[in-house]
């Protein structure tokens, strides 16, 4: 199980597409590549000297991925998190994540796994707050998450949570960006949901993903979650 996330650990034969729609995805998680800018084709290629074939395949990817709107012959328009994308990303994220912690509680081996890597999850975050690098914090993040997700065992799950990736590790962004104490917060939590899953708590640990969730990307009030 790798701790990065999926769009970031690609090996050296990844497709040139991918890439470049990598590459891409990162500026506009990170803010480089800001909401409302428009993307080209030539745009996007320029930096790894593709050609415009795999420039539109990487277009199509970060459409797929929710981080662009196409624009016919014009190129794509980078998309704005909206309050109802925040709530809808996390509510589906709760849900998968709190079924796995839960199944996790009853399987002492496949946890012991799955806590290895939130381990190192957080160690790779802490590195990351101590280089003030944002973007990998964020990256880490997702990895986090993920990796508790994964142990749902459920091909369809991984592919939508893969899919969902890179929006929620804008979500991350924004939110340490906008308050950088929040980093640390995440970090101390994700650290106390590593134990609590390591002894076996689930029902600790939704509930502090519950408040995790809450406190660290939603207004008070603004869904279910919040208190």
């Amino acid at each position: 199980m790798s701790t990065s996330p999926p769009w970031q650990d690609l090996p050296p034969t990844a497709p040139v597409a991918l890439r470049i729609a990598a590459d891409a995805a990162d500026a506009i998680v990170t803010g480089s590549t800001p909401a409302g800018a428009l993307i080209t084709e030539a745009g996007i290629a320029e930096p790894l000297g593709a050609s415009r074939t795999p420039a539109r395949e990487a277009m199509v990817q970060l459409s797929r991925w929710g981080l662009v709107r196409l624009v016919p012959k014009k190129g794509a328009v980078v998309t704005t998190v909206s309050t109802a994308d925040r709530r809808d990303l996390l509510e589906v994220r709760l849900m998968f994540e709190s079924r796995a912690a839960q199944l996790l509680a009853d399987d002492r081996a496949r946890r012991e796994s799955v806590v290895k890597h939130l381990r190192d999850a957080v160690a790779a975050q802490r590195r990351a707050l101590a280089d003030d690098d944002l973007q990998a914090f964020a990256g880490q993040d997702v990895a986090f998450h993920l990796a508790v997700i994964a142990a749902t065992e459920n091909k369809v799950v991984d592919e939508v949570m893969a899919s969902l990736a890179p929006r929620l590790a804008r979500l991350i962004h924004l939110a340490v960006s906008d308050n950088p104490e929040a980093a640390t917060v995440f970090c101390q939590e994700h650290s106390r949901m590593a134990e609590l899953l390591a002894d076996g708590d689930s029902s600790g640990y939704v509930e502090l993903l519950g408040t995790h969730i809450a406190a660290g990307h939603v207004a008070p009030g603004e869904f279910g979650l919040a208190r």
